[in-house]
Parts: structure tokens; C-alpha cells; sequence
């Protein structure tokens, strides 16, 4: 045994909370410190917390940790308090000398306690279960307790859902819509049983999968080899309740058969006599495109799914293996840009920043700049080109990491692990590192827009049309010169101009990227030094500020009161808010897969959804 849990201390296997691309915006190389990335809880034994875990998130992680295999342990970096996970085994600065000082001492713990008995069982309050009961065919039927389903009568069975309560089981409408070329039919009307067939109409029998299978004797379907059913009897006991015929023979039990609401009575070679065909199931459902009618299902995506955005929670509708529906939610709390009535500016700034992880440095130039206007303050033009060029190098490293998740969405192996490696090196470089850098970079951007799978894979999904709504380089790959820092005079004196591509599906994203990787270059360059944004002093002063930054997604516009030196009041607009709008449009009647591609090329941050 101590043999073998040393042999484990060498194997972790990690999944991250809220997700690899948080993890490298941070500055983390997961991969030095010899942890091996896992995609799923069930393929690793640590959960790694990056930061302070969102409250929207919390229970999500819960569950992620419920799921993986003993022997585990959680590492957090920078984290705080982690509940309603359990302790942490490990915790470290966010730092990567931090993370790899946490993995000496995690890999000390696996060593010495993999195999001990004294283990205490970990139930995620998310996980905590109650039972209902529901039709196997109907699946909308939802009851607190047994019975029969009012569509077919099939008996309900149980089903473990989420503790929480909820209301109106018996009979909850869809919201899916029928597509307009396939009117709505009501269910069958109830049939009067009382009143049986005329005695002198013949005998047919009928296949209750294949209803244009037509005998005038029982026997079996020529092509499914059920049972034949008296096509009488199958008229009348569609869409009835419940079924109480137990008579195998061809003959209705006298005391349960043939009375008028019961669907019960007559059943041939093991047939219930309240059995519906696959036509009659399906005559309300809506049609595809390919005229296939089938149950839709709806299908959660997040908010930890492999090469999506951590923290962004999907909800498809999928009719088969296309999307019919989507909808997109933040799975991150609720937050207000002022945590408490009037903070300081320096405050208020880190807190900005703090509150979009993915691009910290280009919210602090955002509350810099609006706090410098609402005081009527200048700046040095030396320190404005410095903190250009750090906003410019976060583009850089945040442009990267989106390679770097679509290579992990779309397979692409060599793909996400040279843009994860050039993000990590590029993120706090200095001018003259990424002058040098320059170099490897352009060659990893060349291969990408050489290679025809790639191209393939990404043409022509996810179109979008030319609207205000978008922004960005998603506005801009779609030929729309809509950028924030051709109105910046700092960004006028680098000699900036607008970069656009065309197209405005996925590839045509791609592209935009990749050009603006070397436009951020070629601006760290002209700007030379880097510097982060660094608030000035302001004193008593009282006034309103306003500024616009372009971020990596996009425009974010802050408007702020300042009273006697205080921030008072402010509010804020993102790119992703806009963007999630645009979900629908490129995921609706899409296949799955290109779906998933579509959302990704929009590079959501649901970490900007909620600010």
C-alpha cells in the first residue's frame, strides 16, 4: 500500500474550478507543476480551486468533488473559504510558485493517507435527492406520487430528481413551439365505451407500430413482427387513462372489460389494450426539419464544460442531434459593481478588476479613466502609452487563450497546448520579451490559417448578420470598423487603424483574432514600456466620470459619481451582455457540434455577464 499510494503522489490528475482558461489568465502553468488536466471529476483526484469561488458556482464545484474517485483532495490557490466544499487539503497563494509549493505538500498527503480507513463520507447539498414519478413515454408527466400516465395509461415510474420543491407536476406545459408548417392537433376526444362497433363491420387488425399494416386475420406485422391489434379496439382506447385489463385471452374479462373511461378490456398475445402506436405518441410532437417527428429533450452544457467558457451554463433544447432551442445564463452570482455605499477609488478600481478575471487589466484602465474625468485630471502621455500597451498585451494573451480553448473544444491538441504555452508567456512579458516572442507566434497564427481541417471545420458556422448588437472582434469580423480605440488619441499617436475581416461566420472570427494577435504586437512595440493602469490621487473631489476601454471582447462603458473623493454610484455595460443575446442565432437548428463551435467563437465571459 505504500508502495502504491507513492506511485499515486506522482499521478495527479486535476480538474479545475472554474476552468483552465481562469487558471492561465491568472498566470498558472498547471502542466509544470505536474498536474495532468482532466475534462471530466470522474478522471481526476484533485479539484483545484482558482480564486475566490463564486458564489453562483459553489455548488456546481460541490458536485464536480462528489464525483471524482477516492482517494481525492482539493487544492486551493487563492481561494478564501470554499463551502459547501469540504475543508481544503492544501491551500496556496495564486501564484505558480505557490501552486508548486501546494503540490509538494499535496503529493506528501497522497503518499502517507491514500489507503486510510477513518474516511468520512461527503454528501453536495446539490445532490440530496427526492423521488417523483413520471411517464416512460410522456416524460413531461410529473406526479409526487404513483399512478397512471394521462396520455397512454402506462403505469408511472420513479425517478431520484433535486430535493428542491416543485409545483404543478401534474400535467406542466412544453414551451416548445410548433413550427409553423405543422398546425397543433388536440389529443384524441374520449370515447363513448358503452356503445361497441356495429356487429356487422368485419374484424381488422392492425400493427400498432406500423399502422398501415392491414389484416383481416391476427397474426404478426410483416415488418416489425408484433402482435396485431383489432383495429377497433385500438381506436377506442387511444388516449385513455388508466388500464385494467389483465385478460390474455380474445375474450374482455367481463368484470374490467368494456366499460365507457376505463381504456381497459380487450388485449391480444400480451398487447395492453390502452397501447398506443408510435403515430398516435407522436401526432403532437413538433417536426424536423427532415419531417422525423421525435421527443425533444432539454440538455444542460456547463458550467464546467471542456472548451466553453467556465461559468457559462447552456440550456438546449435538442430535437435528435440538432438544436432546436438555447438559452445561456451566468452561473456566477449576482454582483454589484459597488460592494458598500462610497468606496475609495484605489478600492474601487481593484475591485473592478478583481470582478473580470479573464481581463482585469483593461476593467482597472476602465475605472482609471473614468475616475481621472469625474476629478478633471490629465494624464502623462508616457504613463497613458504604457498602460495602452498592458491593455494590448492582455489582448494579446486573452486572444491566445481563446486558440488555446478552441483547440480543446475542437480537438485540436497541438492547437490548445502551443496557444496555452504562448498565453502563459506572453502575460506579463516585458516589451522587449514579447518583441522576441514575436517571432513563434506569427509562425503558430500561420499554421493555423493554413490548416484546411481547420477551415473546413469552421466555415460557415455560426453566421451572424450585420446588427448594433454586435461588438468586438465579432462586430469587426463581420466587416464592421466598430472599435472604441479609434476614438482614443493615445491609440491615434501609435498610428492605429481598425482591423477587419469578412465573412461573419466562425472561421471569419478566427481570422479577426489572429490579425488583431499582430496588430497588439506591432502597438507593444510602438508604445514601448508597459505599465499597469494605477489610479492617481484625487483628494475631496466631487464630479461624474465617463469612459469607454475596448476590452478583448469588445466595448465596456463605466459611468461613476466621485463625492468628496468617494465613489458614490457606478454603472456599467459589457460586450457579453450584448452578446448572449446572439446565442440563439448561431445555435438554433444547428447540429450540436457546430453549435458548441458557434457559442465558442463569440468568446463569452460570464464573469462580465453579471458585473
Amino acid at each position: 500500500r505504500q508502495l502504491i499510494a507513492a506511485a499515486m503522489s506522482q499521478d495527479m490528475r486535476g480538474f479545475v474550478v472554474p476552468g483552465a482558461d481562469v487558471a492561465r489568465a491568472a498566470g498558472l502553468d498547471l502542466g509544470a507543476a505536474g498536474i495532468h488536466l482532466c475534462a471530466t471529476p470522474r478522471h481526476a483526484n484533485v479539484l483545484i480551486v482558482i480564486g475566490p469561488l463564486p458564489a453562483g458556482l459553489a455548488d456546481a464545484a460541490s458536485v464536480a468533488y462528489a464525483q471524482m474517485p477516492r482517494p481525492r483532495a482539493i487544492l486551493a490557490l487563492g481561494a478564501g473559504a470554499v463551502a459547501p466544499l469540504p475543508e481544503a487539503d492544501v491551500t496556496g497563494p495564486l501564484t505558480q510558485a505557490g501552486l508548486v509549493a501546494a503540490m509538494a505538500d499535496l503529493r506528501g498527503i497522497f503518499a502517507k493517507g491514500a489507503f486510510q480507513s477513518d474516511v468520512t463520507d461527503y454528501d453536495a447539498p446539490a445532490l440530496q435527492t427526492r423521488t417523483e414519478f413520471t411517464c416512460p413515454m410522456h416524460p413531461e408527466i410529473v406526479q409526487d406520487e404513483a399512478g397512471n400516465c394521462p396520455i397512454c395509461g402506462m403505469n408511472l415510474v420513479p425517478r431520484e430528481t433535486a430535493a428542491s420543491p416543485h409545483a404543478g407536476h401534474a400535467m406542466p406545459e412544453k414551451d416548445h413551439k410548433m413550427p409553423s408548417d405543422t398546425p397543433a392537433k388536440p389529443m384524441a376526444a374520449t370515447h363513448d365505451h358503452s356503445q361497441h362497433a356495429a356487429a356487422d363491420t368485419p374484424a381488422q387488425y392492425t400493427c400498432p407500430m406500423h399502422p398501415e399494416v392491414v389484416s383481416d386475420e391476427p397474426g404478426n406485422c410483416p415488418k416489425c413482427g408484433m402482435f396485431l391489434v383489432p383495429a377497433a379496439a385500438k381506436g377506442e382506447h387511444e388516449g385513455h387513462g388508466e388500464g385494467h385489463g389483465h385478460d390474455h385471452g380474445a375474450k374482455a374479462d367481463d368484470d374490467h372489460g368494456g366499460h365507457s373511461g376505463h381504456g381497459s378490456g380487450d388485449r391480444k398475445e400480451g398487447i395492453e389494450a390502452n397501447f398506443m402506436s408510435m403515430v398516435d405518441m407522436t401526432r403532437d410532437m413538433p417536426a424536423s426539419p427532415d419531417g422525423l417527428k421525435m421527443e425533444w429533450i432539454d440538455v444542460p452544457f456547463g458550467p464546467f464544460f471542456p472548451g466553453l467558457p467556465s461559468g457559462l451554463r447552456l440550456d438546449l433544447t435538442l430535437d435528435g442531434d440538432a438544436v432546436a432551442t438555447s438559452s445561456a445564463q451566468s452561473a456566477i452570482a449576482e454582483r454589484a459593481v459597488l460592494h458598500e455605499g462610497a468606496v475609495k477609488p484605489e478600492t474601487f478600481a481593484d475591485d473592478l478588476a478583481a470582478m473580470s478575471p479573464l481581463s482585469p487589466t483593461a476593467y482597472r484602465l476602465l475605472a482609471c479613466l473614468a475616475l481621472e474625468r469625474a476629478a478633471g485630471q490629465t494624464v502623462v502621455p508616457d504613463v497613458a502609452r504604457a498602460c495602452v500597451a498592458a491593455v494590448e498585451r492582455e489582448r494579446l494573451a486573452s486572444h491566445l487563450g481563446w486558440l488555446a480553448g478552441f483547440g480543446t473544444q475542437s480537438g485540436f491538441t497541438w492547437l490548445q497546448t502551443r496557444a496555452a504555452t504562448l498565453q502563459l508567456k506572453t502575460r506579463d512579458a516585458a516589451q522587449a520579451e514579447i518583441a522576441a516572442l514575436a517571432p513563434e507566434i506569427a509562425a503558430l497564427l500561420e499554421r493555423v490559417q493554413r490548416t484546411p481541417l481547420l477551415s473546413a471545420r469552421l466555415r460557415g458556422i455560426g453566421r451572424l448578420q450585420s446588427s448594433d448588437a454586435l461588438s468586438g472582434p465579432v462586430a469587426r469580423a463581420d466587416g464592421i470598423a466598430r472599435d472604441a480605440r479609434s476614438d482614443d488619441p493615445v491609440y491615434a499617436g501609435l498610428g492605429f487603424t481598425v482591423y477587419t475581416s469578412s465573412g461573419g461566420d466562425a472561421l471569419a472570427r478566427l481570422k479577426q483574432r489572429c490579425g488583431e494577435i499582430i496588430q497588439s504586437i506591432d502597438l507593444i512595440s510602438k508604445a514601448g514600456t508597459i505599465a499597469q493602469p494605477v489610479p492617481q490621487s484625487i483628494g475631496k473631489v466631487s464630479g461624474i466620470g465617463e469612459a469607454v476601454v475596448e476590452t478583448p471582447r469588445g466595448a465596456a462603458r463605466l459611468s461613476l459619481t466621485l463625492q468628496d473623493g468617494m465613489v458614490v454610484k457606478a454603472e456599467i455595460g459589457t460586450p457579453t451582455a450584448a452578446h448572449v443575446a446572439l446565442i440563439g442565432a448561431v445555435a438554433d437548428g444547428q447540429e450540436l457540434g457546430d453549435a458548441l463551435t458557434a457559442i465558442g467563437s463569440l468568446d463569452i465571459s460570464p464573469w462580465e455577464m453579471t458585473v
